[in-house]
């Protein structure tokens, strides 16, 4: 009896989960033969409609597989508030604690973006004698993304992956996308040569024509960018591109340097900066533990003084041992020649020469070769945050071997989005549909290739429904639609950790060693999880052309795979679990296992029962 309910209770959970991935997923239903009992894998008959019917029965054993998934996947969701590690990193050999200062001690509300864009548009009109009529455009906050290039010469802005590939249906020209068509005809392809691309610190220097906007301050000035484009685009006002880009990044510099931004924050804190108690109860807990700490931020000394007060308290100095303010990075990490200056108590600069950092001392401008001639502190006993990939973290662990963490605020937005049940529910068919496109291309004839062609169209579909889950013009910050961006390319070079916010590191031990995530290469994948035989041809009864499926697993101690390199214990590992998952959900489940654990290989590890990976919330 307790066998029988359970099965009805699977099959009531298998059903809501069909229901609801029918009313996500666009059926093709031309050529569909009914949902009913599918028949077992077999050689693929000859006739025309013998060959679409049994596409499409294939088709339906793929799509219930992938219903069934869905309630493993859901009972093992991402853990938003988790540090993940690109490098294997253990706190316990820290010593020393960096930080930046805006965004990574501190945190913006979303009425900071829109007085930086106002103002940088007011300057354009008021400085540069743009146009009145701009003013009546406004900030959208759900415009751009972090991580996107600009072409200055074309004045497009695009979204490109770790390759230099241009995703298509992500390039826009003002507030308008451009036809993949002419980003064909434009780029004579969809590649970037190296040469085009922007330089070391993503800037449009002598020969890059790319820019990359890499930092959180940079949305309003992309938004900008595309508003004033779409002015002179739709009024058929002749424009260069190269006059409009310079002037809406002084405009931008501006706001920063002229103080119209710190003014405005300084005059209603409470309107701009999110209040962070956990900030403060970080650096204690690095100060209960022994741990010497410092500041090195761009921001000027009574803007930092008044932002940390807020947020950590009056006495915030006292929690670190060097502050370091108006830095210049990341000039400061390469430039030997600017010395120390003290700031006093009213901000003004002193000529003493210096000779040692003192705590409770503010710091203005230095360099690192000082820095870390004075204090002694190199190598990979220092730890520093920020949430700059170019500007705080790409010279220090590059030059100076310090460890890093970055700070991603989309994190945990984009981790809430993949918890979603809408979400898992078209990310598993998509991945069990392109298996299946991949498995099946084989068969050549006309009828087949028209199903499959219906197939790679609703494979699109369910690819832009998936990019406007987390932003309806560019997607996620961290994917294209198959590849990683190429802001998560620079981010995996440089960056040791990653995470959301500092209030991560609270639920860790300070002697907490983060282990990446082994993920398997592509030519590895086959020795992780042995998948079904290859496509055989088939005899000549089943027609000129035509291939046997894919067989089922061999039976226990028949036609077995070779076993693992010794002490591959990961290997056997996962190679016993999908035995017991084949027996369980069946071979078409199995190999959806198996192209999900391309896509996420942590996330499918924690599937298992034993499984504790961190970063899953384990919820059962």
């Amino acid at each position: 009896m307790a066998t029988a309910a359970a099965a009805m209770a699977h099959g009531a959970r298998a059903r809501t989960a069909a229901a609801a991935l029918r009313s996500v997923c666009r059926t093709a239903a031309r050529g569909r033969p009914r949902a009913g009992q599918a028949r077992a894998l077999c050689t693929a008959p000859g006739t025309a409609r013998d060959q679409k019917r049994y596409l499409w029965e294939r088709y339906q054993e793929a799509k219930r597989s992938s219903e069934e998934l869905v309630p493993s996947i859901m009972s093992n969701l991402l853990n938003p508030d988790a540090i993940f590690s690109n490098n294997e990193m253990s706190l316990a050999d820290i010593e020393i604690y960096g930080f930046d200062y805006d965004y990574t001690l501190v945190f913006y509300s979303k009425h900071l973006h829109t007085l930086i864009f106002n103002a940088a548009r007011d300057l354009l009109i008021n400085e540069h004698r743009y146009p009145a009529e701009i003013r009546k455009y406004e900030y959208d906050p759900n415009f751009a993304i972090r991580g996107l290039h600009y072409d200055v010469q074309r004045a497009v802005l695009m979204k490109i992956d770790a390759f230099h590939y241009i995703q298509l249906g992500t390039v826009y020209r003002g507030l308008s996308v451009v036809p993949d068509e002419e980003v064909i005809e434009m780029y004579e392809g969809c590649h970037v040569p190296l040469e085009q691309m922007s330089d070391f610190y993503g800037k449009s220097s002598e020969g890059n024509t790319m820019k990359q906007f890499m930092d959180i301050f940079s949305l309003p000035e992309m938004g900008l960018l595309s508003c004033v484009n779409e002015y002179f685009l739709k009024n058929n006002i002749d424009y260069e591109p190269v006059h409009l880009y310079k002037d809406v990044k002084d405009a931008i510099r501006d706001v920063h340097i002229k103080g119209i931004m710190y003014r405005a924050i300084e005059a209603d804190i409470d309107k701009y900066i999110c209040y962070a108690e956990q900030t403060r109860a970080v650096l204690a807990k690095l100060a209960d533990h022994g741990k010497k700490m410092f500041l090195i931020t761009n921001s000027p000394s009574s803007f930092v003084d008044k932002g940390m007060s807020y947020i950590v308290g009056k006495d915030w100095r006292d929690l670190f041992d060097v502050v370091i303010v108006q830095a210049e990075k990341p000039s400061f990490f390469n430039d030997r020649r600017r010395p120390f200056r003290k700031v006093n108590e009213k901000g003004v600069l002193l000529w003493d020469k210096i000779y040692k950092l003192q705590k409770g001392q503010i710091y203005k401008q230095g360099n690192l070769y000082e820095f870390l001639k004075l204090t002694g502190w190199r190598g990979s006993k220092v730890l520093y945050f920020g949430d700059h990939i170019y500007s705080d973290l790409a010279d220090l662990t590059l030059k100076h071997g310090w460890r890093t963490g970055a700070i991603i605020p989309e994190l945990r937005s984009e981790l809430r989005i993949m918890n979603t049940e809408q979400y898992i529910q078209t990310m598993t068919w998509l991945q069990t549909l392109t298996g299946l496109l991949e498995r099946m291309q084989v068969h050549r004839d006309a009828e087949s290739q028209l199903v499959l062609e219906e197939w790679k169209r609703e494979r699109k579909e369910m690819r832009e429904m998936n990019k406007s889950f987390f932003n309806a013009h560019f997607g996620s910050l961290f994917r294209t639609d198959q590849n990683p961006t190429y802001f998560l390319r620079r981010l995996s070079r440089f960056a040791d950790i990653y995470m959301a916010s500092l209030s991560c590191l609270l639920t860790y031990d300070v002697s907490h060693t983060f282990y990446p995530r082994r993920t398997p290469l592509q030519h590895e994948l086959p020795a992780w999880s042995a998948g079904p035989p290859p496509l055989q041809a088939a005899p000549p009864a089943g027609g000129p052309g035509q291939v046997t499926a894919p067989a089922r697993p061999p039976a226990r101690g028949q036609g077995r795979q070779p076993g693992p390199a010794p002490g591959d214990t990961g290997g056997l590992a996962s190679r016993a679990y999908e035995r017991c998952f084949q027996k369980r959900h069946g071979i078409a489940s199995w190999y959806l296992l198996r192209t999900f654990r391309r896509l996420l290989p942590g996330w499918l590890t924690s599937v298992s029962p034993r499984a504790k990976v961190t970063g899953f919330t384990g919820k059962r």
